[in-house]
């Protein structure tokens, strides 16, 4: 158990500095040159992503096993017990991967508003910066707080809800498909039998 939590721990560790390799680079090469319109986009964008990966990681962890068992014949069902068995690992890819590398992205794009408004006098540029950083931190607080509390109280449906949407994720169609053809090999082979 302690060697998964380990393994698990370095996989997450090596995963976020590819992933803030990745969008460092994205961040420095793309958002220098974005409009005021198209940098308020993107912080709007990463604040929601954080927020509802946040919600997802909250709803995961509150996930009562006995109500998750209600949901049987629903679809998604299979998917839903992998993550609620999988709470630790869920958590801590939604709210820590997924949460820190938004919440680097968003403050870069408020970086980039403040850019794009052109300000010369250095004092109302820090001030200007002082505020959309505020903002941004505010805001994104405001809408994990609201998506915190939701997600307790639905933990269950949001649960099916993602696991849903994983359904049509191209490893889970992969394995489906493994699976069908491991099904039809097996039904072979019991004919023959």
């Amino acid at each position: 158990m302690k060697q998964n939590s380990t393994r698990w721990a370095l996989k997450t560790f090596i995963l976020s500095i590819c992933l803030s390799i990745v969008f460092s680079v994205i961040s420095q090469s793309l958002f220098p040159h974005l409009s005021v319109v198209m940098s308020i986009f993107v912080i709007v964008f990463f604040i929601v992503l954080s927020t509802v990966f946040d919600m997802v990681g909250v709803a995961v962890t509150s996930t009562d096993m006995d109500k998750l068992n209600q949901f049987k014949d629903t679809k998604g069902y299979e998917t839903a017990m992998r993550l609620a068995l999988n709470t630790e690992k869920v958590s801590s890819f939604c709210g820590d991967v997924v949460g820190d590398i938004c919440g680097i992205l968003s403050g870069a794009g408020g970086v980039s508003l403040v850019l794009s408004m052109h300000i010369t006098e250095p004092n109302i540029y820090f001030i200007v910066t002082c505020v959309v950083s505020s903002l941004i931190a505010g805001l994104t607080i405001f809408c994990k707080a609201i998506m915190k509390g939701y997600a307790v109280s639905n933990a269950e449906n949001v649960v099916i809800k993602t696991a849903k949407l994983l359904e049509f994720s191209p490893k889970t169609l992969l394995l489906k498909k493994k699976n069908r053809k491991k099904y039809k090999i097996k039904k072979k082979n019991e004919k023959k039998h």
